[in-house]
C-alpha cells in the first residue's frame, strides 16, 4: 500500500477493483479543514476519465506495469501486430488501444506497450513522430509572414494544420498526443 501523497502522473493504481492511471493530480490545502488531493483518473479497460478526491490519510495500492517498446509490423481488420525487437516475439493488440494516435501509425514505427501480468493493457506512440507530406495545397504569395495555416495530408492519410510554406515531400514533426504540427525537418 502507498500513500496518496506519492501520486505522480502516469502512476497505475487499483481503485474500486479496477486499474486506473493517474493523469493529473493537485494537492489542495483549503483555508479551513483538511488538505486533500484532487485527481483525474483514466480507467485502463475503458479509457473513461473521472475526477476523484482523496484525503491525505487514504492509502492506495500501486500497480506495477511493465513497459516495452515494440515495432509495428502490420494491421489486419481490428488488430495491430507488434514485435518485441529484443526477442522477436510477436503480439497482437486491438486498434482501439491506440485511440486517435492510430492516424499517425505507419509500418516500422515504435509503439510503447504497457503490460499488466503479461497482458497488454495500453499502447501509445512516442510523443513526437516524423511523417512526410503527400498532399499540400499551394500557399498564397505574400501570406508567408503571417501565421496562417492550411490543411496538409501526411503519408499515413492523417490531415493536420501546418504553416503555408509547407509543401509536398516535406518531413514534418508531429505531436501524437493532439496531432499538432511542431516543425518542418530537412528533407
Amino acid at each position: 500500500m502507498a500513500s496518496v501523497s506519492d501520486f505522480r502522473n502516469g502512476m497505475a493504481i487499483r481503485h474500486h477493483g479496477d486499474i486506473w492511471i493517474v493523469t493529473e493530480f493537485q494537492h489542495v490545502k483549503p483555508g479551513k479543514g483538511q488538505a486533500f488531493i484532487r485527481t483525474k483518473l483514466k480507467q485502463l479497460k475503458t479509457g473513461k476519465v473521472v475526477d476523484n478526491t482523496f484525503r491525505l490519510s487514504d492509502t492506495i495500492e500501486e500497480v506495477r506495469l511493465e513497459e516495452k517498446e515494440m515495432q509495428f509490423l502490420y494491421a489486419t481488420g481490428d488488430e495491430l501486430y507488434l514485435m518485441d525487437t529484443g526477442t522477436y516475439e510477436q503480439i497482437n493488440v486491438p486498434k482501439e488501444m491506440l485511440g486517435d494516435q492510430i492516424h499517425f501509425l505507419k509500418e516500422g514505427n515504435s509503439v510503447n506497450v504497457q503490460f499488466l501480468e503479461g497482458r497488454p493493457v495500453t499502447a501509445s506512440l512516442p510523443m513526437f513522430i516524423e511523417l512526410q507530406v503527400t498532399e499540400a495545397p499551394p500557399g498564397v504569395k505574400g501570406d508567408t509572414v503571417s501565421n496562417l495555416q492550411k490543411q496538409v495530408t501526411l503519408e499515413t492519410g492523417a490531415e493536420v494544420q501546418a504553416p503555408l510554406f509547407i509543401k509536398e515531400g516535406d518531413i514534418l514533426k508531429i505531436d501524437t498526443r493532439d496531432g499538432r504540427y511542431i516543425e518542418r525537418l530537412s528533407k
